[in-house]
């Protein structure tokens, strides 16, 4: 692409990792930031042996499969949320859920059962006031300041960034570093070496 006057492939690299990190820099509001919620809820399942389940669509429900995976390496009970060999949910286990614009009804409802189950659930979202039945449920909020679909786009003008990430591209883009950053803190938790990691990982690949 070099010497056609479109963005080089290093500098639009550079400019979303620019934006992904400005997502961790930005402005808290009044709560915990997500890292640490994150690790304390997952630490607090791990040692009173409950298990973990992870719930989201689309894209986000790819990041939040990966993180599943990594818990299950890291020695926990980890389950995605609609595969066939997922157990019921009871009290002592937790619901991580992403909504990333709030709320949507799949993520409503599976909280909802959730929390009637007497689980713990923990929500992940770039909207914490929405008001959807996924924040009214949550125990616990991880918020990620990240652009989402829901989010109106720039009309006229300049775009702020060169390279603009589509559709909720930087929020799922910012989970993904999140959950690189909770796995790091949980391995050190949990008292885990990269071998142990390394032996749970599957065989029938």
């Amino acid at each position: 692409m070099s010497g056609d006057g479109h963005t080089s492939a290093a500098a639009m690299a550079a400019q979303i990792c620019d934006q992904i990190r400005s997502v961790f820099s930005s402005p808290p509001l009044p709560l915990p930031p997500a890292l640490d919620v994150l690790v304390a809820e997952v630490s607090a399942a791990a040692a009173a042996n409950g298990r973990v389940f992870v719930y989201g669509v689309g894209r986000e429900g790819l990041m939040m499969k990966a993180l599943c995976m990594r818990l299950f390496h890291l020695g926990l009970h980890a389950h995605v949320v609609g595969d066939v060999t997922t157990p019921p949910i009871s009290p002592g286990d937790l619901l991580l859920a992403s909504a990333g614009p709030g709320g949507f009804s799949t993520v409503d409802a599976i909280c909802g059962v959730a929390k009637s189950a007497g689980a713990r659930v923990v929500l992940l979202t770039a909207r914490p006031g929405s008001g959807s039945g996924a924040s009214r449920c949550a125990d616990a909020v991880a918020y990620i300041p990240a652009q989402t679909m829901a989010d109106d786009e720039e009309e006229g003008g300049a775009p702020s960034q060169a390279v603009r990430l589509p559709m909720g591209s930087l929020y799922e883009g910012a989970m993904y570093v999140l959950f690189e950053m909770v796995v790091l803190r949980l391995t050190e938790a949990l008292k885990q070496t990269p071998a142990q990691l390394r032996s749970r990982h599957t065989n029938l690949e």
